[in-house]
C-alpha cells in the first residue's frame, strides 16, 4: 500500500496544538493549589509500589500483543509475537510526539516486518478501541455500582455540560451517512479516488469482522481482561505507594481507572495536563464522598498523577526506543532471507 508522507508543517502544528492542549490543562490542574504541599507527599512516597504497578503496566503491552495476533489470524496472518509487541510499543512511542498518530505507525511498523496489509491490522485497531471501549462501559458501570455517590461529585465539580440532544442529532447523521454510503458504495467505486478510499474502508471492514471468525475466542476474552485487569492494577497499586491513599479500597481503583482513561483520550501530548486534571477532579470526588476536604483531595489526586503518568510515559518511551532496533533487525532479517532465497 502506497503511503503518503505527511506534511512537516502539519505535524510540527499538531504537536504545538497537543503542547498547548497540555499546557492550559496542566496550568488550569494547577491554579491555586500550593506546590509545595505536593512536593512534601512525593518524597513520602514508597517507590516501590510503583516499581509493582509498572510491571502490571508492561504485562498490559504484552497481553495486547498476543491478542492482536488472534485477531489478525482469521485474515491468514501468523505474524511472531516479538514483532507484535515490539510494533504496539512503537505505536505508543510515536503517540508520544503526535496524539493519536501511534495506530498508523503501529499498523505501518507491522507491514515493514510482516507484510500485514495496512488497512487490515488498522482495521483490528479499531476494532480493539471497541473492544477498550466496552471494557471501560463496564468499569464505569462497576463505578456507578459501588461510588456513585463519587461519580456524581465528579460531575459536579467538573463542570461538564451533557447534552443528549445533540448526541442524539450527532448519532443520527452518523447512521444516515453510513447507511447511505453502503447504498451507493457500488456507484461511488467506479470513481478512481473513491474507488481507493472505499478499497482502503473494505481493508478496515474486513479487520473490524475478524472478531466473528476467530477460532479462539476464549483466549480472546481472557486475554482481554488480562489487559484490563494490567491497567486496573498498572493504576489502583500505586495508591499504596501515598500514606494518604493505601487504606483505598478496590471500588476506589474502579473510579481511579475510569477517571484516569478519560483524562488520556484528551489530544494532549502523553496526557500530560490532561491526566493530571483528571485525577485532580478524581480524587476530589473520592474524598468528598469520604467526608473529607476537597482541597485536600484535589492535592493529592495532583501528586498521585505526578507518580502515574511519569510512570506511564517511562514505560512508553523504554519501551518504545527498545522496538526501534527490534523492528530494525527483524526487518534487516527479511531482507537477508530474500537474498538467500
Amino acid at each position: 500500500m502506497e503511503k503518503k508522507s505527511k506534511s512537516p508543517l502539519k505535524s510540527i502544528l499538531t504537536i504545538v496544538i497537543s503542547l498547548a492542549f497540555a499546557g492550559f490543562f496542566l496550568w488550569f490542574a494547577l491554579k491555586g493549589l500550593d506546590f509545595k504541599v505536593i512536593q512534601k507527599s512525593l518524597s513520602k512516597a514508597n517507590y516501590w509500589w510503583v516499581l509493582f504497578a509498572a510491571c502490571f503496566g508492561i504485562s498490559a503491552y504484552w497481553f495486547r500483543a498476543i491478542r492482536w495476533n488472534l485477531m489478525l489470524e482469521p485474515m491468514g496472518h501468523n505474524i511472531s509475537n516479538a514483532n507484535s509487541l515490539w510494533s504496539i510499543s512503537f505505536g505508543y512511542l510515536m503517540n508520544l510526539t503526535i496524539p493519536r498518530s501511534g495506530e498508523v505507525a503501529r499498523a505501518t511498523a507491522l507491514y515493514g516486518v510482516e507484510k500485514v496489509p495496512v488497512d487490515q491490522s488498522f482495521g483490528t485497531i479499531i476494532l480493539e478501541r471497541v473492544v477498550d471501549l466496552v471494557c471501560m462501559i463496564a468499569f464505569l458501570g462497576l463505578t456507578l455500582i459501588f461510588k456513585y455517590e463519587a461519580i456524581l461529585s465528579f460531575y459536579e465539580n467538573s463542570g461538564i455540560n451533557f447534552n443528549p440532544n445533540k448526541v442524539l442529532i450527532g448519532l443520527s447523521i452518523l447512521i444516515v451517512g453510513v447507511i447511505l454510503f453502503f447504498v451507493l458504495r457500488k456507484r461511488l467505486a467506479n470513481i478512481p479516488l473513491l474507488g481507493k478510499i472505499i478499497n482502503f474502508i473494505d481493508g478496515i471492514f474486513q479487520g473490524l469482522t475478524s472478531i466473528f471468525k476467530l477460532k479462539q475466542k476464549g483466549k480472546f476474552i481472557l486475554y482481554t481482561l488480562g489487559i484490563w485487569m494490567s491497567y486496573y492494577f498498572a493504576a489502583y497499586l500505586v495508591c499504596f505507594a501515598l500514606p494518604e491513599t493505601s487504606n483505598f479500597t478496590f471500588a476506589d481503583g474502579f473510579l481511579i481507572i475510569v477517571v484516569g482513561t478519560l483524562g488520556m483520550m484528551i489530544p494532549a501530548s502523553g496526557g500530560i495536563g490532561a491526566f493530571n486534571l483528571a485525577m485532580k477532579y478524581g480524587f476530589m470526588a473520592l474524598f468528598i464522598s469520604m467526608g473529607k476536604s476537597a482541597e485536600q483531595g484535589g492535592e493529592i489526586g495532583l501528586t498521585y498523577s505526578f507518580i502515574s503518568l511519569p510512570m506511564q510515559i517511562v514505560i512508553m518511551l523504554v519501551m518504545g526506543l527498545i522496538s526501534i532496533p527490534m523492528l530494525a533487525k527483524a526487518r534487516n532479517n527479511i531482507v537477508a532471507e530474500k537474498e538467500i532465497y
